[in-house]
């Protein structure tokens, strides 16, 4: 279908423009790639952790629309990405194990901290 479009067609689809959708998604893969790689050769790739909805519509699309209606929106979009994590389980659950190792981390820094006091 794709070799039909001529140079008009990539750029203006219903609902689409491809060709800028291919770039920007160029984009996100790239950093992932690149700090997934970083974060593996430094032997801390359990500190990575990515999660990324592509099939986002509207203004919740949108990084600059921090209404409380698109915030609550993004929440419930969020609540219902069940899709599973690398790691094993759910988004979710790997969100969960990703906040409690940063929480213990920022335990373990400030008692680091108070002893040098």
């Amino acid at each position: 279908m794709a070799s039909k479009w001529g140079v008009l067609g990539w750029l203006l689809q219903p609902n689409s423009t491809p060709i800028i959708d291919i770039y920007n998604q160029a984009s996100t893969h790239m950093v992932d790639y690149f700090l997934s790689t970083m974060f593996h050769a430094q032997t801390c790739q359990r500190n990575y952790l990515r999660i990324q909805a592509e099939n986002l519509t509207g203004d919740s699309s949108l990084v600059d629309i921090a209404t409380k209606d698109n915030l609550k929106d993004l929440v419930g979009i969020g609540e219902g990405n069940s899709e599973p994590a690398l790691c094993g389980g759910t988004n979710k659950d790997a969100l969960i194990r990703f906040a409690k190792m940063l929480s213990d981390e920022h335990k373990f820094r400030l008692s680091k901290s108070q002893h040098k006091n």
